[in-house]
């Protein structure tokens, strides 16, 4: 089944993009994760560990994928999401 979003649907999918970058960071932080210019799993650093607007592109694009996908599915189980 194809689905296509409309254009509130694909604003929303913005949203739920930053969230899902949010709730990540948050995680991170909770197992003690800190800023860091390089990943590094053992000092476990990550340059990721960033508000969203200041994300490179290509890490916005992965939680977008994720936001896109989630919308999809929901919408292909036979949800409705109005405003």
């Amino acid at each position: 089944v194809v689905v296509k979003l409309d254009q509130d649907l694909l604003d929303l999918t913005e949203v739920i993009a930053e969230n899902v970058h949010e709730v990540w960071s948050a995680s991170r932080i909770k197992e003690g994760w800190t800023y860091g210019e390089q990943k590094d799993s053992i000092k476990k650093t990550t340059p990721c560990l960033v508000p969203y607007d200041e994300l490179p592109e290509i890490e916005k694009q992965y939680d977008r994928d994720t936001a896109f996908e989630t919308i999809k599915l929901i919408i292909k189980l036979g949800y409705k999401i109005s405003k």
